[in-house]
């Protein structure tokens, strides 16, 4: 079973023990990476499972999960909890991503080559039964696209592009929710270029 959420050994212990906390809260997992360098950083990116998950509803999660990794103690030396959404080009890590994200243009790529290649870039087309359906160029006509299935389990790593109509669907959702509410924005004013005088 592919596990895009938890990729390595480390990771996937670590989501045993952050998702039930996360999960508990009534959001979702999204991923969960070990990331190295000067210091060792757990990243955690969550979601509502409505989308449109805030810095408040981060900070929730920061603190229950710091709590219960500072109890089960999974990391051997020091290391920074990072909570985060999953941002507007957002990784795909479950199959339900791929049928929520249909319509939108994403890359995929594979853990081994597929008909020559790993690295598929098209329109999302939703999912059948355990694959992954995605509009790619046909290689003929200009403009012209055929839809390929891929397994879930092949894919190695999958991301939204960022599109304008990916960031007008994420202005729309957060419209919706009422995380963004145009009215308390301020009113710009201009100057008229004919008298100087200031207008709304």
């Amino acid at each position: 079973m592919n596990d895009l959420i938890a990729k390595a050994a480390i990771d996937r212990r670590l989501a045993e023990i952050i998702r039930p906390v996360v999960e508990g809260l009534g959001y979702e997992l999204v991923r969960v990476r070990l990331m190295g360098g000067k210091g060792k950083t757990v990243q955690v990116m969550a979601d509502r499972p409505e989308g449109g998950i805030e810095v408040d509803d981060c900070a929730r999660i920061s603190n229950e999960l710091s709590a219960v990794l500072d109890v089960e103690d999974p990391i051997d030396e020091a290391y920074s909890l990072e909570v985060s959404s999953p941002g507007i080009d957002r990784p795909l890590t479950r199959l339900k991503d791929f049928e929520d994200w249909q319509g939108y243009e994403a890359k995929l790529e594979t853990a081994d080559l597929i008909d020559g290649r790993r690295r598929f870039r098209g329109e999302l087309r939703g999912v059948e039964g355990d694959e992954v359906l995605i509009d790619i160029p046909a290689g003929g006509e200009k403009g012209e696209t055929i839809t390929i299935g891929l397994k879930f389990d092949w894919l190695s790593d999958a991301k939204l592009v960022l599109t304008d109509d990916l960031i007008r669907e994420m202005l729309r959702q957060r419209k919706a929710s009422g995380a963004l509410d145009e009215e308390k924005f301020d009113t710009i004013e201009t100057e008229s270029p004919e008298t100087g005088e200031e207008e709304d």
